[in-house]
């Protein structure tokens, strides 16, 4: 665990995040991902080997793919090479994790898009046959695809649970042109993100994006199609009609689940096993998407 980056020691700090901490250059933001892991909103202690630097590689991949169809905050993923871009010394335990980006005005909720039937959306369809609110045919199976994606924003809260909220909730709390297009633009980065996903062997279940204002634009921010904010499953072997195995952080909520664990108590630390088991899985999915190893 000693490579672990859970604290960040850097100038400038805007916010420091569940997994993320920014920091303020001006006209633009450093964003770090740390190692630290979360579960059921709550910060474990310890974290995971080489997340921060797998989600920030994975989410600059995507970046440059849907830049051209969906704007977003992404400039530059800071290496050695070009570690000038921040005005301030970085040393290695930076490279990799860190990148330069736009600095855009968040938009304050998550939008959250379900391409199958699984996690909380399944348990709300078992109760009432609707996800989200949002009334879904009968007889479907855990897993199962949807007939078509859809969007299901919620709440985004620093602290504490997210809430589920309906399309016009959103719009009462964005405005109704920002919420438009960040719903027209989460499915259609999804749409995308499933497509290339399938080709490399992963089913991305659901995902969630953030977007922000910049220069009076709608924009993609924060990170895209990751194991921390997706569902990723193998397509090999997947059938539906009860949980799939992932490439996720779905195996440290099940360790929290079954820790005992029960929420307002403190969070419990994770074991060394499931935080390398966890490296492995994010490893995988990294390998199986962009056809490279994480770089050593």
């Amino acid at each position: 665990m000693a490579d672990l980056l859970l604290e960040t020691d850097l100038p400038h700090r805007l916010h420091r995040g569940k997994v993320r901490d920014i920091f303020d250059l001006g006209d633009r933001l450093l964003i770090v991902a740390t190692d630290r892991i979360s579960a059921f909103d709550v910060v474990l202690e310890g974290g995971v080997p080489r997340k921060g630097e797998m989600l920030t590689r994975l989410s600059a991949w995507w970046f440059e793919r849907i830049k051209e169809v969906v704007p977003n905050h992404f400039i530059a993923l800071i290496t050695a090479e070009n570690r000038d871009l921040v005005p301030f010394p970085l040393d290695e335990r930076y490279f990799g994790r860190s990148m330069v980006v736009r600095k855009a005005r968040r938009l304050d909720a998550e939008c959250i898009v379900r391409g199958y039937l699984s996690g909380s959306g399944w348990k709300e369809y078992q109760r009432s046959g609707t996800v989200c609110g949002e009334r879904l045919a009968e007889g479907l199976r855990e897993s199962e695809r949807l007939p078509q994606a859809i969007f299901t924003p919620s709440t985004k809260n620093d602290a504490g649970h997210d809430q589920n909220i309906s399309y016009d909730e959103l719009c009462g709390i964005i405005g109704e042109d920002a919420a438009n297009a960040a719903k027209l633009r989460s499915l259609a980065i999804y749409d995308y993100g499933r497509i290339v996903a399938e080709e490399r062997g992963i089913i991305i279940a659901d995902t969630k994006f953030e977007f922000g204002i910049w220069n009076e634009e709608v924009i993609l921010i924060d990170e895209c199609m990751t194991p921390d904010s997706s569902r990723f499953w193998p397509l090999e072997g997947y059938q539906a009609g009860g949980p799939q195995p992932s490439f996720d952080k779905q195996p440290v909520r099940d360790w929290v689940l079954a820790s005992g664990w029960k929420d307002g108590e403190p969070p419990p630390r994770l074991p060394a096993d499931v935080a390398a088991a966890t490296t492995e899985r994010y490893l995988t999915a990294y390998r199986m998407l962009t056809g490279q190893e994480l770089p050593s």
